[in-house]
């Protein structure tokens, strides 16, 4: 037998103090026993990669494979200044290694304060210990305000109550006694209970509802997918030019014999390795993962947690989302609003004291402080005590009780001199009294007007229940056989809601001017969801268009044309959320799902980016790509910036990097069909990169940045960048066709080599701060201080020895100075002819819009 007293066994095995009972639980070999067997509740649910999975992941990729190829072949001509530009190897693999384990520590230690640690009994002692230590037969306990870990049969309760929403979709509490079974994913409303668990791990009720979503998914990334596009199409380029350029190199200094038997066959390697590196966005792939890897850590910070780095892109692009109700817009709380005499006074609110309407209303008042007042009141209970105690009242004498089940659906007092007090669902009580039919002070057109003010009450989002009195003696079975006596009759309603959060409204607000198009969905009354969905304005000044999900269609396209028209569903079934997102999947939305229940890891799985709540059940958490620790809906708003902030910052970045690909391409096919020198040195392309490309596009790729997303970031980037590269790459070769004729120049003669060298270099390098300009807009700025610090930094380093010596930059002067100029304003008019050509394409292809060129961000 189990006994009330008073106490846990040890204090440093738990801190709370648990009822006695005879039970001892499992012996610390049987435990063994079970754990050896497999019988425990662990879950394979990683938060991040691991140590070994980042490091490989940054260092073995194919564009450092091919750098430190192209820096071997550099070396190997003992010409290791120019093989500088393998250091970004080095650097790279650094960077990534580094931010994504900070990023790796900053979420494991976020995801460790969701983890909980239940209570057992074993050998005769209660423990806490870990989620996963649970074992086949374990004696659990069930305490008020947690999760329930594992399938259970109650063996003893104190009264425990369950929210089983997170199974059902549904938000009623429901009352637990020995022999019922209870749920992983169930939370512990009020009360206490022993149980023993009957089922783990993926044996366990949440585990095999969630089979199909426990299926691993990746992110789809439209970055990640324009990227790799890009570097599939330059591995098929590199290699081929690369042999092709070093041909072509060995050709103009005449053939291999001479090219071996003279050593030139030095510089041809090195102008194959400057074309080739050239085409390298070798700090592109570092910087997406970086981006990543910091938005993660930021919105770690705000207890945001990223599972998968690739989420983050994803937020940016979401235009529908789908909000469950509890946990969500409310908070899984309750509310007591007011208690209304059935004469149509108010007896009192959830706010201050109102004035009373009499004898009646103020013993029904204290009638219904009484009422919830239970040893182990549910949610609606304590939400009544709460607002009356704040109001002056305190407990009165009760001389017999029946306490609330979720069976009966009432609960009852009793006292002696005044009678019997019923509180309850109104259509219980209302269907035993009009039954009976002896009510005599209540006609049955007063039980319809009372049926009807119950109905429009419950419209508008409340939980009604009805107070009925029963004057008179106390029968002597009035406790052990509890049943509702004939003669009550209805005295008041009392009005409860679920909580709404203070910003759920405000978070709404800001996700309709962002154009996303928010729905509620919810297991519960489609007319209480709606009303909740028009509290918070879910759809602005306009009417909500609320409809009972067993309406909907079964078929995908027809339910993605209802869906349409639709705000709020109610009554709705695991099954269903899946199809509905489905359904918007097939109109072409990018959709994200809000959830914290068991019932909501189809849809969380299916959808383009899964939301969980902090206090989510495990499964769901654990195909949620992003969970909010704190269970704070105002977060959303954040993250989704956070999205859009890498999205806009990214497609900048990217622009930068292809330009130099393009151009580097351009001008490798010319050298090689012209059979001409290579234009420049690898270390110039290296010191022109790190200026113009490099360094700017860290900057810039973690600025501010609130541009909405559009959809083909591929298309726009290679828009911006293909006109530009194409200018750089003719401007370099032109000049590199033309000007030794012009200045008569030897180019066998190595002085006049690195003349041309110097102006193909300057070119590039003024083009390329033109290029960056027009990327950093607008420039009127902290971004046009950036261009220009980096374009005077480039200008100044030619003038200081070491670096113009180290980078073999040599200054024009004379006539080289007057071509140098020349060339220069030629190359310019050739970047304004090509992008004037590239506006009349684009015009006449109105499906390539270039979003770089109309800035819609602030930064």
């Amino acid at each position: 037998m189990a006994q009330e007293p008073q106490v846990s066994h040890r204090a440093q095995e738990s801190q709370q103090r648990m009822p006695q009972v005879e039970e001892r639980g499992l012996e610390a070999r049987e435990v063994q026993a079970r754990a050896e067997r497999g019988e425990t509740n662990l879950l394979d649910n990683p938060t991040s990669r691991s140590l070994t999975q980042i490091i490989r992941a940054n260092v073995f990729t194919l564009f450092n494979g091919i750098i430190f190829v192209a820096m071997l072949m550099v070396l190997a001509t003992g010409s290791w200044r120019d093989a500088v530009f393998g250091l970004v190897i080095i650097v790279n693999t650094g960077i990534g290694v580094i931010t994504e384990l900070r990023a790796k520590r900053t979420l494991d230690r976020l995801s460790i304060l969701v983890a909980a640690h239940p209570l057992v009994r074993r050998d005769g002692h209660d423990i806490a210990i870990s989620h996963d230590g649970i074992v086949l037969d374990d004696l659990l306990w069930i305490r008020s305000g947690e999760q329930v870990p594992a399938d259970a049969e109650i063996l003893h309760s104190w009264g425990l109550e369950l929210d089983e929403s997170m199974l059902t979709g549904e938000s009623n509490t429901v009352r637990k006694q020995p022999g019922d079974s209870v749920y992983s994913g169930s939370n512990a409303v009020s009360g206490l209970a022993l149980a023993k668990v009957s089922a783990v791990g993926r044996q366990s009720y949440a585990a095999k509802l969630t089979a199909q979503a426990k299926v691993y998914t990746k992110t789809v990334s439209d970055l990640n997918q324009g990227i790799n596009t890009i570097l599939k199409v330059l591995t098929f380029l590199v290699v081929p030019l690369c042999a092709l350029l070093i041909w072509s190199q060995v050709r103009v200094v005449g053939g291999w014999s001479e090219a071996i038997a003279g050593g030139e066959w030095r510089q041809a390697v090195v102008s194959a390795v400057a074309g080739v590196v050239g085409m390298i966005p070798e700090g592109l792939v570092l910087l997406t993962s970086l981006n990543f890897a910091i938005a993660a850590m930021r919105l770690a910070r705000n207890n945001t947690l990223v599972q998968e780095l690739e989420a983050v892109e994803t937020l940016a692009r979401v235009d529908c989302l789908n909000l469950d109700k509890t946990g969500t817009i409310t908070d899984g709380g309750i509310e007591f609003k007011a208690l209304l005499s059935l004469d149509g006074d108010v007896a009192a609110d959830g706010g201050d004291a109102a004035g009373g309407s009499g004898r009646v209303t103020r013993e029904a008042t204290q009638a219904l402080f009484d009422l919830a007042n239970e040893e182990n009141p549910n949610a609606t209970g304590r939400a009544v005590l709460e607002a009356l105690s704040a109001q002056g009242y305190e407990p009165g004498p009760v001389d017999g009780r029946v306490a609330f089940s979720s069976a009966r659906k009432w609960s009852a007092i009793a006292r002696q001199g005044e009678g019997i007090w019923y509180f309850g669902a109104p259509e219980m009580l209302l269907a035993a009294i009009g039954r009976a039919g002896s009510a005599r002070d209540v006609q049955s057109s007063d039980f319809a007007a009372i049926s009807a003010a119950v109905a429009e009450y419950a419209n508008q989002g409340n939980r009604v229940l009805l107070i009925a009195h029963r004057e008179g003696g106390v029968p002597e079975d009035f406790g052990s056989e509890p049943c509702l006596d004939a003669a009550a009759r209805p005295v008041a309603l009392a009005l409860c809601a679920e909580r709404v959060r203070d910003d759920a409204a405000d978070t709404l607000l800001w996700f309709r001017e962002q154009g996303v198009r928010c729905r509620l969905i919810s297991g519960d009354n489609p007319a209480t969801v709606g009303a909740i969905a028009t509290q918070v304005q879910l759809c602005g000044d306009q009417p909500v268009r609320a409809m009972d999900a067993r309406k909907l269609p079964h078929d995908i396209a027809e339910l993605a044309q209802v869906l349409d028209k639709v705000d709020v569903l109610g009554r709705v079934m695991p099954e269903q959320k899946k199809a509905i997102v489905q359904a918007l999947h097939q109109g072409g939305h990018v959709v994200a799902m809000t959830g914290d229940g068991v019932n909501d890891t189809l849809s969380i799985k299916e959808a383009d980016l899964g939301i969980a709540m902090g206090n989510a059940a495990p499964a769901t958490k654990a195909v949620a790509q992003v969970v909010l620790v704190d269970s704070k809906f105002s977060h959303l708003p954040d993250v989704v910036a956070r999205g859009r902030q890498v999205m806009a910052n990214m497609e900048r970045v990217a622009s930068l990097f292809l330009v130099k690909t393009a151009y580097s391409v351009v001008i490798s096919l010319g050298v090689v069909l012209a059979g001409m020198l290579f234009p420049y040195l690898p270390r110039h392309i290296t010191y022109i990169g790190a200026l113009t490309i490099g360094m700017p596009a860290f900057i810039l790729a973690l600025a501010p940045n609130t541009r909405r997303y559009m959809p083909g970031f591929l298309r726009r980037v290679i828009a911006f960048s293909l006109p530009r590269g194409i200018a750089i790459g003719l401007s370099v070769l032109i000049n590199s066709w033309f000007l030794p004729g012009i200045m008569r120049w030897d180019m066998q003669a190595a002085t006049n080599q690195r003349s041309l060298f110097t102006v193909n270099a300057i070119i590039v390098f003024a083009l390329g701060v033109v290029v960056l300009a027009q990327v950093a807009r607008p420039l009127l700025s902290w971004r046009g201080a950036l261009v220009a610090l980096f374009a005077l930094a480039g200008i100044i380093g030619a003038f200081i020895p070491f670096v113009a010596g180290f980078f073999a930059l040599q200054l024009p002067s004379g006539d080289s100075l007057t071509a140098t100029v020349i060339a220069l304003v030629a190359a310019l008019a050739i970047l304004a002819a090509c992008q004037f050509v590239a506006r009349i394409v684009r015009r006449n292809m109105p499906g390539v819009r270039l979003s770089l060129d109309k800035r819609d961000d602030r930064g």
